[in-house]
């Protein structure tokens, strides 16, 4: 079973990851949490590049495929094996956040997108995509750091990746599932757990 996570920064993804991973461990499962871009040696090079130099001149295209370079290492070297063993994966964020933060809401072909995307994870989707929704404006307050790229690119911009994520969540509602992140996060969590027993085997 493969879950993924996905929202603007703040929405809480990192807590809510965390105490799911303790959930399904409490339940007698195994599992595998990572995190894209990033989890793999490769994954963490590119993460830097992307995340971190903010100074660094980049297209949005070319920001893309770094993206897909870094998800297809991690498909291959964690995520895969992880399923083929029978473990349960939980990423932070997967190929959902290429489309809608440079598709939606950077101005890249959505359809272009996802035939690259479908070459990055060959054939590896999650079951689930919890998307934990937020007022972008609210979600900033919580970030006790410096801005990443993503989000240094601005309130407006982080207001058409919420929206983005909407757009492909009613147009997927049986993969994207949207949780209210502005609620405590005791709610959140029950509402995680409740929808992921329904797709979790006995």
């Amino acid at each position: 079973m493969f879950f993924s996570f996905d929202g603007v920064d703040g929405a809480g993804k990192s807590t809510q990851i965390a105490r799911f991973h303790q959930w399904l461990e409490e339940r007698g499962r195994t599992v595998v949490t990572c995190r894209d871009p990033g989890s793999t040696p490769l994954g963490e090079k590119i993460r830097e590049i992307l995340l971190e130099r903010v100074d660094l001149a980049m297209h949005r295209r070319a920001e893309m495929l770094l993206f897909m370079a870094a998800r297809a290492q991690l498909v291959e070297e964690v995520i895969r094996p992880a399923l083929a063993a029978g473990e349960v994966v939980v990423s932070d964020r997967y190929l959902l956040a290429n489309i809608v933060y440079q598709a939606h809401a950077g101005g890249l072909d959505a359809d272009l997108v996802r035939q690259v995307g479908a070459a990055a994870i060959a054939g590896v989707r999650p079951d689930m995509t919890f998307l934990l929704d937020i007022d972008p404006a609210v979600a900033a307050q919580r970030i006790g750091r410096a801005p990443d790229r993503m989000e240094a690119y601005g309130l407006d911009y982080l207001r058409q990746v919420r929206e983005g994520f909407l757009v492909e969540a009613r147009a997927r509602p049986e993969e994207i599932f949207v949780i209210d992140a502005q609620r405590d996060p005791d709610a959140i969590q029950t509402d995680i757990r409740a929808l992921a027993q329904r797709r979790l085997t006995p």
